[in-house]
């Protein structure tokens, strides 16, 4: 779709400002669309190519009502794409306008070159198009109740993956029906040290040789143990592992595929947004905005900051870190010299003019996510100045109240918040638990218990994958608990 001629020669303007700036990103295909058209492009993520499923339909009326009683409005969507894709809603204002494409290049940039990012499909959106035909040829062949009560299930669970392993290189796990028995007993083949029949019982005592059985038999029941190893990509285990007919394995490999496409989005939100909104106001402010734009912008942007009992702002929160960071670094505000300064007035007016604010926040840019991001650059200064506190609901008074000012406290429920997003970590221990076929998972509890209706509700759709009893080893009220389905019942040790 061509863009109208007045926002086409405002891309123009905005682009060259900021390759200008130094940011580096994809062809960037800019499409204009009602509010309508904007929240069912919306309720798909961006690809209204996708497969079909009642989820989409329930997105699309939430955002429809949210925007029809003035709650929510969608500005702006940009796809990781090459070439990507952004949508802009035309009822925008023109300064509007503006400001978004800043803050959808500024997105571009930090797709491309973020490192979390490396690993995504740069043609997702042909690659979700192919998805949606794959889908609706099951559809077609399997009925759309079947396969969408298969996909509820697959979507019930895509979150439990291992966000870090396109990162990590790992060996090729070998499984026992990898290899063939050769009929020989392990147990028995304890080699002996050599020594003259009388001397026997002492060179190789009955003890020693008993241990050295127990321990061969340990290591035998280790390989033949899958997974060898603690599995976290619990949908690659099932894929692997469960016994799904052909169709069933191809819908879960598309919502596995597409939760590792999404993965690094939910792992940036604080830098990405923080970056966008950093250009957004650089562009603007410094290059792009008129005089007669001015109030029109500041009050969108306002909005854009703003912050709201109860709910963390990434845009905020982003923008201020960077900000920080580059104010830090132009004046040498880091290193040694700097940490062993206990003297606040030096503190204050330290300046040793380096000017390595821009170089660091490009930096950062392309290492962080957002764990890292906020463990290396969230300071106690930063939290002063920005009044940032905790929070936790007092039964007694039905109210939310302040918890902790302190830093630590601060920083550790943030990054607990942010770490796997926030969500409990699963993994998978054993694939033949008790020697019967059963699925045994772990949680990694970390001091918050699982909510157990949800926990209850991720068995019974584990269940209807494995066909086989599923057990879950996690703590309830500090007691080590076994959570069971076994296809009628849940049971709890």
């Amino acid at each position: 779709m061509t863009l109208p001629t007045n926002l086409a020669q405002i891309r123009v303007e905005v682009e060259a400002y900021a390759r200008n700036y130094g940011l580096e990103f994809f062809d960037t295909i800019f499409e204009v669309l009602d509010y309508k058209q904007m929240n069912q492009v919306a309720a798909y993520a961006g690809f209204p190519t996708r497969y079909p499923h009642w989820r989409f339909g329930m997105e699309y009326l939430r955002t429809s009502k949210s925007y029809a009683y003035g709650l929510h409005r969608i500005y702006e969507m940009v796809i990781n794409n090459d070439p990507s894709y952004a949508y802009l809603l035309v009822s925008n204002k023109p300064v509007h306008q503006k400001m978004v494409m800043a803050h959808v290049f500024a997105h571009v940039d930090f797709f491309k070159n973020n490192m979390w990012f490396a690993h995504t499909n740069r043609k997702m959106m042909d690659e979700m198009a192919n998805h949606g035909t794959r889908i609706r040829r099951a559809i077609d062949r399997r009925g759309y109740d079947t396969v969408e009560r298969f996909l509820d299930v697959c979507l019930s669970i895509d979150n439990l993956i291992d966000v870090h392993a396109p990162g990590i290189r790992r060996e090729t796990e070998h499984h026992e029906h990898d290899s063939e028995d050769d009929g020989t007993d392990n147990s028995q083949a304890v080699r002996k040290l050599p020594s003259k029949p009388y001397m026997d019982s002492y060179i190789n005592p009955p003890d020693f040789l008993e241990a050295q059985r127990e321990k061969m038999d340990r290591e035998l029941a280790r390989k033949e143990r899958f997974p060898e190893r603690p599995q976290r990509d619990v949908l690659r285990f099932l894929l692997e592992h469960a016994p799904l007919r052909s169709w069933q394995r191809d819908v879960m490999g598309i919502v596995r595929e597409e939760a590792y496409y999404f993965a690094p989005q939910g792992q940036t939100k604080i830098l990405n947004e923080g970056w966008a909104s950093y250009w957004h106001s650089k562009i603007m402010t410094e290059k792009a905005l008129r005089p007669d734009e001015l109030i029109d912008y500041a009050e969108q942007h306002a909005g854009t900051m703003g912050t709201r009992p109860g709910r963390l702002n990434p845009y905020k929160l982003g923008l201020e870190l960077l900000r920080d960071i580059e104010d830090r670094w132009n004046r040498g505000c880091f290193g040694r010299a700097w940490e062993a300064c206990d003297d606040q007035q030096a503190r204050r007016t330290w300046d040793r003019e380096l000017g390595r604010g821009r170089e660091k926040i490009f930096e950062v840019r392309r290492i962080y996510n957002d764990v890292g991001f906020i463990d290396t650059f969230l300071t106690p200064g930063f939290a002063r100045r920005h009044k940032l506190f905790t929070y936790e609901y007092n039964e007694r008074t039905g109210q939310y109240v302040i918890d902790e000012r302190e830093f630590e406290a601060i920083k550790r429920k943030l990054l607990f918040s942010l770490t796997n997003f926030g969500q409990p970590i699963i993994i998978v221990t054993d694939g033949n638990y008790r020697n019967r076929g059963e699925l045994l998972l772990r949680h990694q509890h970390e001091g918050i218990d699982l909510k157990m209706d949800w926990a209850l509700d991720t068995l019974e759709n584990l269940y209807a994958v494995w066909t086989r009893p599923v057990h879950l080893e996690t703590v309830v009220d500090e007691r080590e608990t076994l959570l069971s389905f076994d296809g009628e019942e849940h049971t709890r040790k």
